[in-house]
């Protein structure tokens, strides 16, 4: 069912090649620049699936399925590329940023993962409100690291993309650890 919140959903996955493009050279600072933008009308589209599907009564199982995907298709993409062009290192801890990137990758396979098991149990986890700040901490990491590349003078834009993309990997453990043990009362 192609709806406006699906095509939404569709167009960000759609994206995500030339989002990773754009930032494939380091040293481009269009590039980056670019790349936030395009970063930033994502997230726009994505807010917009979300409220259009609800207020129009348009909440689909295609649309269910497709929105988390999307989200995790960009995060994961983004991730990979800043860390492989060194765009996760920095102060104090050098390369060791990457283990934050990490911890948010394994989550969200392990979350997602975890919700297929337990929808074949038909049993719903909810998405908890220290889940929603994880996602939101996660995004303004991303997006600062992204525009820390369009902005390379300004060094505090990068800090604080370091720090929040830290911070995410904290609440990444908490609420992977809340969902592997709902999951974990109907393993045997």
């Amino acid at each position: 069912m192609l709806t406006l919140p699906n095509l939404l959903s569709l167009s960000r996955i759609a994206a995500v090649p030339l989002l990773a493009a754009l930032l494939w050279w380091p040293r481009w600072e269009l590039g980056y620049g670019l790349a936030f933008l395009l970063y930033c009308l994502m997230g726009v589209t994505d807010y917009l699936a979300g409220v259009l599907a609800r207020s129009s009564g348009a909440v689909s199982r295609l649309g269910i399925f497709l929105d988390p995907i999307a989200d995790k298709i960009m995060v994961a993409a983004v991730i990979l590329v800043l860390t492989a062009k060194g765009m996760l290192n920095g102060p104090f801890v050098g390369d060791l940023h990457v283990i934050a990137g990490l911890v948010i990758l394994i989550r969200e396979i392990a979350v997602s993962g975890l919700r297929e098991f337990l929808g074949g149990l038909q049993v719903s986890v909810p998405v908890s409100k220290l889940a929603k700040w994880k996602t939101t901490l996660q995004l303004v990491a991303l997006g600062a690291l992204i525009l820390s590349g369009a902005l390379p003078a300004e060094e505090w834009i990068r800090w604080v993309g370091l720090a929040s993309l830290w911070g995410a990997a904290v609440l990444t453990l908490i609420t992977g650890w809340d969902y592997l043990r709902v999951g974990l009362k109907h393993m045997d």
